[in-house]
């Protein structure tokens, strides 16, 4: 449920407050009329707005700007927001190069502002503007270092139980210890190697449990998420023959990362996996495609990175596969029998995955 209104909010009249409750998505975003020039702008300009926080205890918000059919630029205000909860009118200013990257064009802005949020919260604005040369009070990562800055996942929804099943699976690694064992795979990544859990469970315990294999896949997890998780402790004290790994649709999905930098990200988690598994190989997984279509955003994203991480393979502590063309039809395109949301599988998907991997890893493992 959510309702936008116009309304008189803490002494300020013609406020626009925003009410979502248990949403997984909504927005509050200006678009339709005329596109905005801003390339003046982005040099020294800043995006500036008054924000009035009533409620996001259970919430997160972001700060959006869409300058073309394929530029979505996103920067989360989750915590700051909730820092914000009770404080009254305060006025935010984002520097224009928060939203911008290298090749965009803000020649033509058709969506030039909005705010989404997830959860449940109540937040007013006011006096939304852009100024030529601002002074920006909020500070941003740049897009190119945020993939490879180590840090917990940071949305709203992921704020309760996120570092609990961190948690759990220190747990889960620490019983294996005890019992004398230690895993000989280990599989890293996000919600579809999560999945392993759910959809996949009973493909695992026929392929993987003999192995005392360990899923480390949290959902909605970036690549910086994983590098938080690994320096935080999710492999110390285990030394597995190999650590299956794929990452980086999120960063795709989320935030519509630039290729590069998410293949960044991929390369700083296999420097850290080096670091603390020395004799561990890594079997590097194309990132698996999602969308229906091979010619979506999504997709060819998903497939720049795979085209940049496919040469981190050395052949002796790294390996690349790509088993991708299994998991799709004979036209590329992705079929929900195999991913019912055209992005997590279910246990058809998990089965393929399985048995198109099996050949490669009985090899690591018998090495």
């Amino acid at each position: 449920m959510a309702g936008i209104r116009v309304d008189e909010v803490a002494g300020r009249q013609g406020a626009l407050a925003l009410q979502w409750k248990g949403v997984w998505y909504t927005s509050l975003r200006f678009d339709g009329g005329a596109p905005l020039d801003l390339r003046s702008y982005t040099a020294s300009g800043t995006l500036e707005f008054d924000i009035n926080v009533q409620n996001l205890e259970k919430g997160g918000i972001y700060i959006v700007m869409r300058c073309g059919q394929e530029c979505y630029r996103k920067v989360p205000f989750v915590l700051p927001g909730q820092a914000l909860q009770g404080k009254g009118w305060q006025h935010l200013s984002f520097a224009l190069s928060c939203f911008a990257r290298r090749d965009d064009d803000f020649g033509k802005v058709g969506a030039p502002f909005a705010l989404e949020a997830n959860g449940s919260g109540e937040v007013a604005l006011a006096d939304i503007k852009f100024v030529r040369n601002g002074k920006p009070n909020q500070v941003c990562t740049d897009y190119r270092a945020q993939p490879l800055t180590a840090e917990p996942l940071g949305h709203a929804w992921a704020l309760s139980g996120w570092l609990t099943r961190h948690a759990q699976k220190l747990e889960e690694i620490r019983k294996l210890r005890a019992a004398g064992k230690s895993p000989r795979i280990v599989f890293i990544g996000d919600s579809i190697t999560e999945g392993w859990e759910k959809a996949g469970q009973s493909v695992w315990q026929r392929y993987y449990a003999k192995y005392d294999a360990v899923a480390l896949g949290f959902g909605g997890d970036h690549t910086e998420n994983v590098l938080w998780r690994l320096r935080h402790g999710e492999v110390d004290g285990i030394a597995p023959k190999v650590a299956v790994l794929m990452i980086g649709t999120n960063n795709t999905g989320d935030r519509n990362d630039d290729p590069a930098a998410t293949a960044a990200g991929v390369k700083a988690i296999i420097d850290e996996l080096h670091s603390r598994l020395p004799k561990t190989k890594v079997l590097l997984l194309a990132v698996f495609p999602r969308e229906e279509q091979p010619s979506a955003l999504l997709r060819r994203l998903n497939e720049g990175v795979n085209a940049i991480i496919a040469n981190y393979a050395d052949g002796r502590r790294v390996f690349f596969a790509n088993i991708n063309a299994a998991l799709l039809n004979a036209d590329g395109t992705l079929s929900r029998d195999v991913m019912p949301d055209l992005l997590h599988p279910q246990e058809k998907g998990y089965e393929i995955w399985a048995r198109s991997m099996d050949p490669i890893l009985k090899t690591l493992l018998s090495e």
